[in-house]
């Protein structure tokens, strides 16, 4: 299976921001975007500037310890995060099948890396580092699926 990749760097919190809004508002029904980076590395930041993309008005927060929030913008939001998460078989009993459900909206998975042979597809990862300045991060994203609207915005091919 051929896999895509594009990799951009940010010099700030506000460029990274402006990347996620840039592509959120090319989200499209189906999009699972699965996060992965250390903690403070700027997943749930990324995934703000996403959300605000969609035009989902109000406060996105990291759902660390709820596991999942719902958002309403211009397509439905589920938001994960797996971090407290130790088992593979705890995604049924928070019930992550039914809610990761791509055709739903956009799916948005922070800590995605801990159980990558659950989540749906077809998914864009997204793989951020810090940088070697404070603010400075480096956002890898990797999909077998290059026809989409994400990758399209996010390669402007």
């Amino acid at each position: 299976m051929r896999q895509f990749s594009f990799t951009a760097v940010s010099h700030s919190p506000e460029e990274t921001a402006e990347l996620a809004e840039r592509l959120g508002a090319a989200a499209e029904y189906g999009t699972v975007l699965c996060l992965v980076g250390d903690l403070g590395a700027g997943k749930t930041l990324f995934t703000q500037g996403f959300a605000r993309g969609l035009g989902v008005e109000g406060e996105v927060t990291s759902p660390t310890f709820a596991l999942m929030n719902q958002y309403r913008g211009r397509l439905p939001v589920t938001h994960f995060d797996l971090y407290r998460l130790e088992r593979e078989e705890e995604l049924d009993e928070i019930g992550f099948h039914e809610y990761a459900e791509p055709s739903g909206g956009v799916v948005l998975i922070e800590w995605a890396d801990k159980f990558p042979e659950a989540l749906p597809e077809p998914r864009v990862w997204l793989m951020i580092e810090r940088g070697e300045e404070d603010n400075e991060r480096r956002l890898a994203f990797f999909t077998t699926e290059e026809d989409s609207a994400l990758w399209r915005a996010l390669t402007g091919k």
